[in-house]
């Protein structure tokens, strides 16, 4: 693609206005996946609604913005274990920023949540890496200034 072309596009989306609305966490249990977030991780439960036999839209959200979607279909993720935890291929998934490191951390370390990495001052802030009860990946970063 030529530069002018590039341009035209660029021109032609300046002004869209688009936003990661939520992400898709598989779960083996809505249930506990409700109880882990919302007791352990102290999000808010924001909204859980029937949508069939197997399946349920649960929104849950950190105390600050921001919002995440424990999703699963159990008839499709019954023999699929491999997946849970593993939706990045062992990368970091999530990141979650607190205006309060130590605090959380605390939380974690109180909970008994696995902790993949210990914290490390980092160039953009102060992080740790733990795991959900999936095995998903965290980052928690209290980022710079």
């Amino acid at each position: 693609m030529e530069s002018t072309d590039k341009l035209k596009l660029i021109y032609k989306f300046k002004d869209m206005n688009q936003q990661l609305a939520y992400v898709a966490v598989l779960v083996n249990d809505y249930d506990e996946a409700i109880e882990f977030y919302t007791e352990k991780l102290h999000f808010r439960l924001i909204e859980d609604k029937l949508l069939g036999e197997t399946k349920r839209w649960v929104l849950v959200r950190p105390q600050g913005p921001g919002d995440v979607v424990c999703y699963s279909q159990k008839k499709l993720l019954r023999n699929r274990k491999e997946w849970w935890g593993n939706q990045t291929g062992g990368r970091v998934f999530l990141f979650l920023y607190t205006d309060n490191f130590k605090r959380d951390y605390q939380n974690l370390i109180d909970h008994s949540i696995d902790i993949v990495r210990e914290p490390v001052d980092e160039p953009y802030g102060k992080v740790a890496v733990f795991k959900d009860l999936y095995g998903n990946l965290w980052d928690l970063i209290e980022p710079v200034g």
